[in-house]
């Protein structure tokens, strides 16, 4: 199996955590596109999608499931996403598409975060994938500072804005040992809007893409 064909595996095997009648969280990049293909199987099923990125709204609504505000959903049983990497705690580091804010919102929302990826993300330690870091742009230059004194080096990710209208850094040479804090303590960095450690509110399943197919990891 190529990597892609062991993304579109774990992507296929997160319908089954998928409800009938149900409002469905669904992230952002390459693995969530296939399971957004395979969402489309079963668009009749659902009452719809609430989405994390303009882009995967737009491929959402091209298949014709409807997708609503967050702000008008109470309550998602299942909100389903990948990750750059994943620890064995089910920690991640995620946003390597610039849509971490939005993600982390929509899966706290979420009673059951399912992990869609493929088996080389599996990481011991995180840091290995930069991590990203999304920023109020008149802030940029000072939280780069306070991320250089947490023992990274952060990048500007240059021309990229977010759908929210921030900017990207994205810090590297970072071995995350406690997820947990590190997360908390950057996000305590006044301009840091989140960061894209989801260590405070893991995955609760990882569905995981390997050359025998796809397997369900705690």
């Amino acid at each position: 199996m190529t990597q892609d064909e062991m993304k579109k595996a774990a992507a296929i095997k997160a319908l089954d955590y998928v409800e009938k009648g149900s409002i469905v969280g669904v992230g952002t990049g390459s693995t969530v596109n296939h399971f957004i293909d395979a969402l489309a199987t079963m668009k009749h099923d659902i009452e719809g999608a609430v989405s994390s990125s303009e882009a995967s709204t737009e491929k959402l609504e091209a298949y014709g499931i409807e997708v609503f505000d967050l702000n008008s959903v109470d309550k998602l049983s299942v909100y389903v996403d990948g990750a750059d990497e994943i620890n064995a705690q089910n920690h991640m580091i995620k946003g390597g598409g610039a849509a971490l804010t939005r993600e982390k919102i929509v899966a706290a929302v979420a009673d059951s975060f399912v992990c869609i990826a493929d088996e080389t993300k599996v990481v011991d330690v995180l840091g290995q994938f930069p991590l990203p870091v999304e920023v109020i742009p008149m802030a940029r230059s000072y939280v780069a500072r306070e991320l250089v004194k947490l023992g990274g080096d952060p990048v500007y990710r240059e021309g990229v804005i977010t759908d929210n209208g921030n900017v990207i850094l994205d810090v590297h040479n970072m071995q995350i040992t406690d997820p947990v804090a590190m997360e908390t303590r950057i996000n305590a960095i006044v301009g840091v809007v989140t960061n894209g450690l989801f260590a405070q509110r893991g995955a609760n399943v990882l569905v995981l893409g390997t050359p025998q197919g796809s397997k369900v990891v705690g």
